[in-house]
């Protein structure tokens, strides 16, 4: 793509996914990849790299931007002593295979397939968000034995599967084993690590055609589009955490809920064709 008036179009507009991307993780502990994924398709789509494995750049570069933002939140949530590390360590083994397992089945997935993957979760979780209730349990304690193995892996294999870090599988599910919320979100953040690191070492490895990815993509890891979105997301997500301290993000949290929906139904309307 040559056109320079668009090219300075997809930056503008990747600079300010990347602010939103941030402010949201900051303000309603969601995490970005679920902004990014998104954003991430049509703007490589608009740029005209709509190939057969775009889905697996999407999701391929909002793990890699999950890497560092998770990082960052994980040393800061620890400063407060807000991590519970036996949770983390007794569900990183879980977490990672269900990770790689989903790295394998993405890699040879159509795109098609996996937007309608996206758009289902995406809809599953923008319901619960508009219309979960914290005091919602399905027990006092986070599972351990069969349940733990069982569990683990599915965060880490449906994570992938929608390019998105610990936040929208492990909060809801920390807390309805009656994990306080702000440990919940910060131990999900390490979640986000066990999920994106593996992950993103098997997408690098991943080859795609050389007129369907844009300029400095790595296997599946668009450079560029990483760099603006992490440069914009270590500026903003403070923003967000200084809002959620200054004001009620729950009628906030239902709006994105809506908008996240529409979002998801969009993708899978994509998918199907339609």
């Amino acid at each position: 793509m040559s056109d320079p008036m668009l090219l300075a179009q997809m930056l503008i507009l990747l600079m300010a996914i990347g602010a939103f991307a941030g402010v949201l993780a900051g303000l309603l502990g969601v995490g970005g990849g679920i902004v990014l994924v998104p954003a991430f398709f049509y703007t490589f789509q608009t740029l005209g790299y709509d190939g057969p494995q775009l889905m697996q750049m999407c999701l391929a570069t909002s793990l890699a931007t999950i890497i560092v933002t998770s990082v960052r939140s994980v040393l800061s949530h620890n400063k407060k002593d807000a991590v519970d590390w036996g949770i983390l360590r007794s569900w990183a083994p879980g977490i990672a295979v269900g990770a790689v397992l989903g790295v394998v089945l993405a890699a040879n997935m159509r795109s098609e397939t996996l937007q309608a993957l996206f758009g289902v979760f995406g809809c599953v979780i923008g319901l619960y968000m508009g219309f979960g209730r914290a005091e919602w349990r399905l027990g006092s304690a986070m599972p351990k034995g069969l349940a733990r193995a069982a569990l683990s892996p599915g965060v880490g294999f449906l994570s992938v599967l929608m390019g998105i870090g610990g936040g929208s599988f492990g909060v809801p599910l920390m807390s309805l084993y009656d994990t306080p919320i702000h440990r919940a979100v910060a131990t999900a953040a390490g979640f986000g690590i066990l999920i994106a690191v593996p992950s993103v070492i098997g997408f690098l490895t991943l080859e795609i055609a050389s007129d369907h990815r844009p300029p400095f993509t790595v296997g599946a890891v668009n450079l560029v589009a990483f760099g603006i979105v992490i440069a914009m997301t270590l500026i903003t997500a403070p923003w967000g955490v200084k809002l959620a301290h200054a004001m009620d993000p729950k009628p906030l949290k239902r709006v994105f809920a809506v908008f996240l929906t529409l979002v998801a139904l969009n993708m899978l309307r994509k998918a199907m064709g339609w």
